[in-house]
């Protein structure tokens, strides 16, 4: 259930804290391989315009990858109550946040948006964003904190969405939900940490209807830093593929592939991690997994099963070797690194 507040474009354009600025954004294309962390100081507006990757910067289901609100309006918010005007309209926008926000419970972002935080302490807190059956939508440079419910949710066949070098911690529930459906996502270059659940794939058992044939999504360069589980958990999705992130301190597992799921995990690192990988969890049945090119310290054997479809099918990629992850993962991920 989405809770907007009574705003007027008139009132806005009135007094409204937000300032439109003079251009528009050039349009984005897909690229198909990983990117280096992008530089501190880069300008907001060339932030803005670096492409999408992974599953994110697929062609498919009528769009040719994602680019966010690229040729709308760009829009400047240092307000809940305007920002969460312009999630709601129809029409492109860019999306630039100042400051910290705080907003309730699940708050609705409809297609063909990016919001960028500006800086290194853009924040929205106590409360998340949700996707709901819609699509082409980034969010990068952010901070959540303290949610309420989930910190972002993708949902009811939503697509082409990439999230990216956001700092994520303390939510009630996930911090990044998957489910119902969605398909063509992009989870890049972020810093989890003061969580137990932190990412889920697939909602539940007995949604495997919805689901099979869905659910691709590409995570890299994450850093998962002594969050317990969920990094992430999958039901039926394939593939999704989990590469070149690092692990530290996650006490309960890595990544498990649930639900005859297919997930390949490759090129990542894996420190003091007990269960790195795991093939079925809790009362949900076996998934198919494949592990490749990953070091592990201090950890468990990781649980392989079965085969999966090679991402390679849809984009190219490059890996990063995994030794140098516990280097250039921390020192890149997360809000304020680009």
């Amino acid at each position: 259930m989405r809770n907007f507040p009574s705003v007027t474009r008139r009132g806005l354009l009135a007094g409204s804290a937000a300032t439109v600025a003079a251009a528009t954004l050039p349009a984005i294309g897909p690229a198909p391989q990983a990117r280096a962390a992008a530089s501190p100081a880069q300008p907001a507006a060339a932030a803005a315009a670096q492409p999408a990757d992974g599953f994110a910067s697929v062609p498919a289901l009528g769009l040719s990858g994602t680019t966010g609100g690229a040729g709308g309006p760009v829009v400047t918010v240092t307000d809940a109550e305007t920002f969460l005007d312009y999630c709601d309209r129809d029409e492109p926008y860019v999306i630039q946040v100042s400051g910290t926000l705080r907003i309730t419970s699940k708050q609705g972002v409809r297609s063909n948006k990016t919001i960028l935080g500006l800086g290194t302490d853009a924040e929205i807190t106590g409360g998340g964003l949700d996707m709901y059956r819609r699509q082409n939508v980034i969010i990068r440079n952010l901070r959540f904190t303290d949610a309420e419910d989930d910190s972002i949710s993708i949902q009811q066949s939503s697509h082409h969405i990439w999230i990216d070098h956001c700092t994520f911690s303390t939510g009630a529930d996930g911090l990044i939900d998957i489910v119902r459906g969605a398909d063509y996502v992009t989870v890049s270059w972020n810093h989890f940490r003061d969580h137990s659940k932190t990412m889920l794939i697939g909602h539940s058992d007995a949604n495997g209807s919805q689901d099979r044939g869905r659910l691709r999504v590409s995570f890299h360069h994450n850093f998962f830093d002594g969050t317990a589980q969920r990094h992430p958990r999958v039901r039926f999705g394939e593939p999704v593929h989990v590469y070149n992130n690092y692990y530290r301190n996650n006490t309960l597992y890595g990544v498990a592939s649930t639900e005859d799921a297919g997930v390949l995990v490759e090129g990542n690192y894996f420190e003091k991690v007990a269960h790195p990988i795991y093939s079925g969890y809790d009362e949900s049945g076996p998934g198919r997994v494949i592990e490749r090119d990953n070091v592990y310290v201090n950890c468990g054997k990781p649980e392989t099963l079965g085969t999966v479809i090679e991402p390679r099918v849809f984009y190219a990629y490059t890996l990063d070797a995994p030794a140098s992850l516990p280097v250039t993962v921390p020192a890149g991920a997360g809000a304020g690194r680009i």
